[in-house]
């Protein structure tokens, strides 16, 4: 299966990936960041995978959500029946609970399902039993309860099987519980209950949402994979819920990504705002204090989605990788890097929840303070840049550029909300960044802002300059800086993040596995900076694209590969669905504010140029 070939299901704790053929071959449980029960889709079928589909070879199999919800219907048409699938996961369970519901609609159809369950990441074989008229799967802390599977099932090795004919009419569930082992066996799922409950959240949250009109689909469809990727316990967002999707096929660029970026606090902030969802905007600002409480020379990247700070990066050999991506890796070294946009990040995110009517308390301004004072010692220090590079810090434009919206939104706070500050000594702080920023990143050569000071390589983060507001978007400066980006990182109409030499490694296929692919939410910030600029037809142009690599669902990766025509990285990606939401919301305004479509919810950001 291609990365596009799957469905997002989720409880608000975990997620699974399904696949066109009614294959689950991803699921994390009970938590995002939890041991894997199937895992396939980083190996293989004997990794862990669960597959109902027809016995016979079909004809076509077509897919949807069932409206605006998570619950996914999968129709399967054979030269005898059709046979419809629907997975979801139960919302407000007690514990976490798998549905897979089949129905026949015309015919006869001869079904199969084949679970094959894998802890410890796709390699501890589960003891399996069953008991009465239940399957138990039980490996260590863990166990699974599987219902709906009596009558015609057996245990071949580890794997459960059931075959079984189904007429028109007829309707059979399967139900796959998530407890631990030394419980008492779960009671058996109401499955009415569960349903209407699942149904009526989605319903309820979804009805909520401000958003009509035009793009509103993609939107509203791209708010919903958030929600889908927030813990409702913590309010933690984690940037995907898969680990180790390659960004090349083939290549070793392969990291988990079920954490929680501080990086993209203020970009997930504006899209809960902007679509009505003022609770979730709420809970992600207090899991963003909870997580950066302490000492602020201590503030990570990175965080667990209960904001524990260690993500220790692991490889794990057993698993070959998707693809034979290799290696696979669990953890995430980059919490040990050094990152100063990520301070511009929260200050801005916390503005913005000022704004909206959303006030830290006190203790949360005492909080940023100090964020400011830390700030002020150490903002001349090389980072690793919001990429997370792994050559060694540099002096990285967009870090610094970053800096500065730390100072420029505590001041705000403070002058716009009466906040108590040393506002002369921050206004003074924030001029010396930029001028720094203005003297060292922009080459008047080339007529462009730089990824790094005295480098000649060029940056897409460059393009967030005139939406954080640290320039106008008519200054000559950012004009040069989005020509040279669009004539130099544009790779078939997408853009790169930077450019790299591609070497002469090459996978399988024949496609080299170095270099970059299209980095989708750079494009996105692309199509936003043109409807700044008045070029709206090509914002659309570029936007329409965007949206149409979307999968059937409604999904996107976190990467392009225009050679191989196909979505890459860890999916689906948060960061690329709230640049879809917040690049929509802009184009969807005559004029692209400050207001509509920046970090910043408020007009009057940027400054005058100098």
């Amino acid at each position: 299966m291609r990365i596009e070939d799957y469905a997002l299901l989720g409880d608000g704790e975990s997620a699974a990936l399904v696949d066109r053929h009614g294959s689950i071959d991803w699921l994390c449980w009970p938590a995002f960041d939890s041991d894997t029960c199937f895992a396939a889709l980083l190996g293989g079928p004997r990794n862990g995978h669960w597959q109902i589909a027809p016995q016979d070879p079909w004809l076509t199999s077509a897919r949807r959500y069932c409206g605006e919800t998570l619950i996914l219907e999968t129709t399967f048409e054979s030269a005898s029946g059709t046979l419809v699938l629907t997975d979801w996961m139960a919302w407000n369970a007690s514990r976490p609970v798998l549905v897979r519901q089949l129905r026949c609609e015309r015919g006869s159809v001869r079904v199969v399902s084949k679970l094959l369950a894998r802890f410890d990441y796709g390699r501890a074989i589960p003891w399996c039993v069953k008991r009465d008229e239940r399957m138990q799967m039980v490996c260590g802390p863990r166990a699974l309860w599987l219902d709906g599977a009596s009558g015609g099932s057996t245990i071949d090795r580890d794997t459960v099987c059931a075959s079984f004919d189904m007429s028109a009419g007829e309707r059979r569930d399967f139900v796959l519980t998530c407890c631990r082992s030394y419980e008492e066996a779960p009671p058996r799922p109401d499955l009415a209950r569960l349903l209407a409950d699942t149904s009526r959240f989605w319903s309820d949250w979804s009805a909520q949402c401000e958003i009509d009109g035009d793009y509103a689909e993609p939107i509203r469809r791209s708010l919903i994979v958030l929600r889908a990727l927030t813990s409702t316990a913590t309010g933690g967002i984690v940037a995907a819920p898969t680990s180790s999707l390659p960004e090349l096929i083939g290549g070793t660029r392969n990291w988990d990504y079920r954490f929680c970026w501080l990086r993209d606090a203020g970009f997930t902030l504006l899209a809960l705002l902007s679509g009505g969802y003022h609770a979730e905007a709420a809970r992600w600002r207090d899991w963003l204090v909870r997580a950066i409480a302490g000492h602020p020379a201590q503030l990570q990247i990175l965080y667990g989605v209960d904001g524990s700070r260690r993500a220790d990066e692991w490889e794990c050999p057993w698993l070959p990788g998707y693809e034979h991506s290799a290696p696979v890796r669990f953890g995430n070294a980059a919490v040990n890097q050094s990152q100063l946009d990520v301070y511009g990040e929260v200050l801005n995110a916390l503005y913005m929840s000022r704004c909206a009517g959303l006030p830290p308390d006190a203790d949360a301004w005492s909080l940023e303070q100090r964020l400011v004072d830390h700030m002020q010692d150490i903002w001349r220090e090389p980072d690793d840049s919001i990429w997370e590079v792994r050559s060694g810090p540099r002096q990285f434009t967009f870090s610094k550029v970053m800096a500065w919206v730390a100072v420029n939104r505590a001041l705000r706070s403070a002058s716009e909300f009466g906040m108590p500050a040393p506002t002369a000594r921050w206004s003074t702080l924030a001029d010396e960044i930029r001028e720094d920023v203005l003297k060292h990143a922009f080459d008047p050569q080339l007529q462009t802002f730089t990824q790094s000071y005295g480098s000649r390589r060029l940056d897409a983060s460059c393009l967030l300059i005139p939406v954080v507001g640290f320039l106008p978007v008519d200054d000559p400066r950012v004009a040069g800086t989005v020509k040279a980006i669009e004539r130099d990182l544009m790779d078939e109409g997408l853009l790169l993040r930077y450019r790299e030499d591609e070497g002469d490694d090459e996978g399988d296929d024949g496609v080299p596995i170095r270099g970059q692919r299209p980095f989708l939410p750079c494009s996105f910030w692309l199509a936003q900076v043109r409807h700044m600029q008045g070029r709206d037809e090509e914002a659309r142009e570029l936007f329409d694209r965007l949206i149409a690599l979307r999968n059937d669902v409604g999904l996107l990766a976190e990467k392009y590969d225009n050679l191989r025509k196909r979505q890459v990285g860890n999916f689906p990606q948060a960061l690329s669905h709230v640049a879809l939401a917040n690049a929509g919301l802009c184009l969807r305004e005559r004029t692209c504010a400050d207001s509509a479509g920046s970090t910043s919810p408020t007009p009057g950001a940027a400054p005058s140029s100098p």
